[in-house]
């Protein structure tokens, strides 16, 4: 019931957050339209927090457990959440360009971000070599391990100040109420988007 009720949510929320992008969000005064790059660049942060969370909660059970479908659960939100961290770092790319002038710099968050991807990546990786050989809780430990670089990407916008801002408080951060409705409306539209995408991802290996 609920996966139902979350595909008939999406189609109501994607779009509206795609109206409220284009014609419901100001236009911000020192960006421009590129700022509005911002909202889905947000909804991608978003969906590979909530994987890799869930990637490390199905490799704690798997270990507990050793039931071997808790680990294929975890792979599949670890797939989801290393697709969505690249398109976080793309997304982040072409909003970079126009306002820093440049496509890439090591600032803290993008480093960690960009460390997110490569351990996320490498663990898929590990995780089909250690099928292969019979050994998936290496690769539940090596998630694990992973999930320490996740907070990090977020403590490092504040702590280890670099060119990405600071959305919510903090100095020089805030958004309008326009945006900040702007940009919910978009967390719950890639909230259901994360909770269909991972129901297709699970059906995907039982049909």
């Amino acid at each position: 019931m609920f996966i139902r009720i979350s595909y008939i949510l999406l189609f109501i929320f994607m779009p509206l957050a795609i109206y409220m992008n284009y014609l419901y969000a100001p236009t911000e005064k020192i960006m421009g339209d590129v700022q509005r790059i911002f909202y889905f660049h947000m909804g991608y942060v978003l969906v590979f927090t909530l994987a890799f969370i869930m990637n490390l909660l199905y490799s704690v059970r798997f270990l507990i457990s050793s039931d071997k479908n808790l680990s294929f659960r975890a792979y599949c939100h670890a797939e989801i959440g290393v697709l969505f961290t690249f398109l976080t770092i793309i997304s982040g790319m072409f909003w970079a360009k126009p306002v820093w002038g440049t496509w890439w710099t090591w600032d803290p968050q993008l480093t960690t971000t960009f460390i997110l991807l490569l351990l996320y990546g490498s663990y898929l990786i590990f995780y089909n070599f250690s099928l292969k050989n019979n050994m998936p809780k290496y690769a539940s430990v090596f998630a694990i391990i992973s999930f320490i670089d996740l907070p990090i990407v977020y403590i490092s916008v504040r702590v280890m100040r670099g060119i990405s801002p600071v959305v919510f408080g903090g100095e020089g951060g805030g958004i309008s109420d326009n945006m900040m409705d702007t940009l919910l409306i978009t967390f719950i539209a890639f909230f259901f988007l994360y909770i269909v995408l991972v129901n297709m991802r699970l059906k995907l290996d039982k049909s």
